[in-house]
């Protein structure tokens, strides 16, 4: 296969599956219409490009969209770079739902047992326990793939059910106030409580409506120069990718393959842990089912759209911010189910995911240097 232009691998590849996304998202639309494909009058088309019109409009149309956009992008930032650094030692971690879910429980636990005396103390705290027990709960799959050899994709699995359950009972049994009836946490104190981009002096000139996104959208930003630095600036980052290339290699070379297999997953267990300070400290201000809201499982095509580095994670997250704000608008508006968000950040996995190698391949045809003329 004819090997494509870097700018060519970087932009196109991902640019024509997004479009092809996009193209079978409309077929879908046009096929669930009220519509039907077989009248005359067929208003199908219509009803396509007026919810790519609410979608647009829903998720980047106003100051007010785009703070719904980002505060889902922050999440989608945090589980795209911890399966990124997992991704270049060799470890596919599909637990970053569990993971996160853990660090919503280190947070809570931090806001509502340490009388924070300011909002960034709380936050620092709060981080500090998000990673904790995210990188905790990645541990154990982590030590069982380096000393048993299970399977890190299955165990990581495994672990988003029984972390998801260990909240719940959490939740019922132990931190659920007396007298409450729903499974949550009591609410966070005031001072935890983290300034919104309409809170924000200068911002506030922007975003001059509540939005949810808050600042932990700066240090979601903080993490992908970090993890930039981590990955190809040191020595430890050198490791992990000289494993997650050969690792039979790397041993030879003297890299302890349990040191990387622990290192990287401790950091993409943290990475997750890290999301629940925007939503679960930023957000909701306690602790609730599902705090995740399934943006471990987003967080896998984000660094499958992104390339695995940290510059497309922060482009492929703000395109499923995107998406997902979208989707609600259209589920709010129309009578196109909301559900149909999944099936378009479905398609989007599957083009720029299973299918990418058939969009390289046509490229490939492109690019296909032109054939010398053979000498008589």
């Amino acid at each position: 296969m004819t090997k494509l232009p870097v700018w060519a691998d970087v932009v196109l590849v991902p640019l024509i599956s997004l479009l092809l996304a996009i193209f079978f998202s409309g077929v879908v639309i046009y096929l669930i219409s009220p519509d039907s494909p077989a009248t005359l009058e067929n208003e199908s088309w219509k009803a396509v490009l007026d919810a790519g019109r609410i979608v647009v409009e829903g998720s980047m149309g106003s100051p007010y969209a785009w703070g719904y956009t980002l505060y889902y992008a922050t999440s989608f930032i945090f589980t795209g770079l911890a399966v990124t650094v997992a991704f270049h030692a060799a470890m596919f971690n599909i637990g970053g739902e569990g993971q996160a879910q853990l660090g919503g429980l280190g947070v809570a636990l931090a806001c509502l047992f340490i009388p924070w005396p300011h909002w960034s103390l709380a936050l620092l705290g709060a981080g500090v326990g998000a990673a904790l027990f995210g990188a905790a709960w990645a541990a154990i799959p982590a030590w069982m793939q380096a000393k048993r050899g299970s399977h890190i994709v299955i165990t990581t699995i495994m672990f988003n059910y029984i972390g998801a359950a260990l909240i719940i009972y959490l939740l019922v049994y132990v931190l659920r106030p007396v007298g409450q009836m729903d499974p949550a946490t009591a609410n966070f104190p005031p001072a935890t409580h983290l300034p919104t981009l309409h809170e924000i002096p200068g911002l506030n000139l922007i975003f001059t409506k509540k939005v949810p996104a808050n600042v932990s959208l700066f240090v979601a930003l903080v993490a992908c120069y970090l993890v930039w630095v981590l990955l190809w600036r040191t020595q430890l980052g050198y490791e992990i990718r000289a494993f997650g290339k050969s690792p039979e290699a790397a041993k030879y070379a003297g890299i302890s393959g349990t040191r990387i297999i622990m290192v990287s997953m401790l950091i993409s267990g943290g990475l997750s842990g890290l999301m629940s300070i925007n939503n679960v400290m930023g957000e909701s201000g306690r602790l609730l089912q599902n705090s995740s809201e399934g943006a471990g499982f987003i967080g896998i095509a984000v660094a499958l759209m992104g390339r695995n580095h940290p510059l497309g994670v922060l482009l492929a997250a703000i395109l499923f911010g995107f998406l997902y704000q979208g989707g609600a608008e259209l589920g709010l508006w129309t009578s196109i189910p909301i559900e149909l968000r999944t099936v378009v950040q479905g398609l989007v996995i599957l083009f720029t995911g299973a299918l990418d190698q058939m969009v390289r391949m046509m490229l490939g045809l492109v690019f296909r240097p032109a054939r010398k003329p053979e000498a008589a």
